[in-house]
């Protein structure tokens, strides 16, 4: 078991999306824990979705590295402490290698998180189409720049042994070696929806099925004592882990105030850390499920429902009234609720005309139109989450639209790339689109916390 900043580390890359990132990833995570390594799995950028696959396959927490939404600065002290105890630690990118976010040069992007991470890079190339081709994309990726490492290549939808040999011979010129070759293979296939995969807590049993299958692929086309050599070939990280604990200070009262968290199908969308800061902050975390729970857990004194897709199961939201009633019932007595994205919808009156929590005075809707991207945004006001002027740097993804977009008091001022006003607060409630990286600003863990700890319970009608 490896220690400190030495731990084993592969980054797994591509040209472009679609190439087959997640399925390799993934793959490797799951080979190398079934031949007993302990394996940390993370993600860059700030997709929630695969990092659910990537726990299943390792039975770690998946974990998400944005510089954009972090700081660049926070990387290698984030990773090492999600990678703590690991025997090896596989990262999967984003878009492709060198895309990042829009307008602002490698910022965000794999190859910057390789360069923090001092990891060797892995380029997963979709070869359906090309055979000599292959090599003079390698060479481009590979002397792009020279501080990132591509040290391999993982050929991806080989057609045949026939086309497998002309990649391989076209590779020889490139100077990078091939540690893998897969057929094109739908067995292991993974469903979408409006924004990308379907979740692992929607289809655990088959989830765990193709995870099994993306193993055995990966062991058979892949050399797993290359990949990982290539992985214990990593200088020592000189930074310190990321320590929840020294982020924020517990309430000296010493109370435990409980903060209920959203969990179950409709809200898959949470960060690690923020239950770990929640925790750091004297908090009892408590994880429930609006599809399945009728009440709150009793002494709920706060609450976090993060993001999901409540579009989707919607019906069975509204028809959980005893539940709708009991959030209702919490926020009109003050009690501090951060709710992002889908919690936003959820606390609204309703989700396409079915009812909601009836919390904020708006509804939401379905629509074509993806909204996505990052934002910077300003606190305007004090509130539960945020003391006024507090800035953060978050991401926005969901296909509804709420109307009205703002109440009088907005949860955020936008301030990059548009100006706009956004979200709710209202009494304790801080409820927005934006999904923001707590460690980047655990100041809304501890204020969120201490708000909770000042709270009488609520109890259950």
């Amino acid at each position: 078991m490896s220690s400190g900043g030495a731990i084993p580390r592969l980054v797994i890359a591509a040209p472009s999306s679609g190439a087959g990132k997640t399925t390799v990833a993934t793959g490797l995570m799951a080979a190398f824990a079934e031949a007993g390594l302990v394996v940390s799995p993370h993600k860059v950028g700030p997709d929630y979705i695969d990092p659910g696959y990537h726990s299943l396959a390792t039975g770690r927490p998946g974990r998400n590295l944005d510089a954009y939404l972090c700081g660049p600065e926070r990387i290698a002290p984030l990773f090492l402490h999600g990678a703590a105890g690991a025997d090896l630690a596989v990262v999967e990118g984003v878009m492709g290698l060198f895309d990042g976010a829009s307008g602002m040069g490698e910022l965000s992007s794999t190859a910057q998180v390789a360069k923090l991470l001092r990891a060797p890079v892995v380029l997963v190339v979709d070869a359906s189409s090309q055979s000599r081709s292959v090599a003079a994309l390698v060479h481009g990726f590979a002397s792009w720049d020279p501080e990132v490492r591509l040290a391999g290549v993982i050929l991806n939808k080989v057609g045949s042994d026939r086309h497998e040999a002309l990649l391989r011979e076209a590779m020889e010129s490139s100077g990078v070696p091939v540690l893998g070759a897969l057929r094109r293979d739908g067995r292991a296939g993974t469903p979408s929806r409006h924004l990308g995969l379907v979740p692992v807590a929607e289809r655990r049993a088959e989830a765990l099925a193709s995870v099994r299958e993306l193993a055995a692929r990966v062991r058979e086309g892949c050399d797993l004592t290359a990949l990982l050599a290539l992985a214990r070939s990593v200088p020592e990280l000189p930074d310190a882990a990321w320590d929840p604990a020294a982020e924020v200070r517990a309430a000296a009262s010493g109370s435990r105030p409980l903060i209920a968290v959203a969990g179950g199908a409709a809200f898959t969308f949470a960060y690690a850390e923020h239950a770990e800061l929640l925790t750091a902050a004297g908090a009892e975390v408590v994880p429930f499920d609006p599809l399945r729970d009728e009440q709150l857990p009793p002494g709920t004194r706060g609450l976090v429902i993060g993001g999901g897709f409540p579009e989707v199961y919607a019906p069975d939201l509204s028809a959980n009234a005893p539940l709708r009633a009991a959030v209702a019932g919490l926020a009109a007595s003050g009690a501090p609720v951060s709710a992002e994205c889908a919690g936003l919808l959820y606390l609204s009156r309703a989700i396409d005309g079915m009812p909601m929590c009836g919390v904020l005075p708006a509804e939401a809707r379905m629509t074509e139109r993806l909204t996505l991207g990052y934002r910077e945004a300003v606190a305007l006001t004090d509130n539960a989450l945020a003391a006024a002027g507090t800035r953060v740097r978050g991401h926005e993804f969901h296909r509804t639209v709420l109307e009205p977009g703002a109440g009088d008091g907005p949860a955020w001022g936008l301030t990059h790339p548009e100006r706009r006003v956004e979200g709710f607060v209202t009494g304790g409630v801080h409820a927005s689109y934006l999904h923001v990286h707590w460690a980047a600003e655990p100041s809304l863990a501890a204020r969120l916390v201490a708000g909770a700890a000042r709270q009488v319970p609520v109890a259950a009608p």
